[in-house]
């Protein structure tokens, strides 16, 4: 069975983005030890947007607006992420998964973890970890 993964990555080659500040997402396809690159999704980040034209900060929830970006995925690979986005992911069946990395490396890792097996539990508020090698 085939997976989506968001990675908060502006560069395609690293995870280095925090996932309230990434300015876009790159969407992988995993198919079992197989993943592809399938789409790149920009992003109104979350954290220190502008006011709108209204003046009032951000113009309803921006955090909505990223969660609802990455909804279709089983998991989002980050470099930080706080717990009130792990938590809207987890409700979600999105797992929340640090990991500063190259992307390649993560994502690698992110598979024989076993952790796409199954979607994250609603609920939850803590991100998982992958090591860097």
């Amino acid at each position: 069975m085939a997976f989506k993964v968001a990675v908060a990555s502006e560069d395609g080659e690293t995870i280095h983005q925090h996932f309230g500040r990434a300015s876009r997402f790159v969407i992988y396809e995993v198919d079992g030890d197989h993943y592809r690159r399938v789409e790149v999704r920009n992003n109104a980040p979350a954290c220190g947007s502008a006011p709108d034209d209204d003046g009032a900060p951000h113009g309803g929830d921006p955090m909505a607006r990223s969660v609802d970006l990455v909804s279709d995925c089983r998991a989002v690979l980050v470099a930080r992420i706080g717990a009130g986005a792990v938590g809207r992911l987890s409700n979600l069946g999105v797992h929340a998964v640090v990991a500063p990395d190259y992307i390649d490396s993560a994502l690698r890792r992110l598979i024989s973890s076993g952790l796409l097996g199954a979607p994250a539990r609603p609920g939850e508020s803590d991100f998982q970890w992958l090591d860097p090698l």
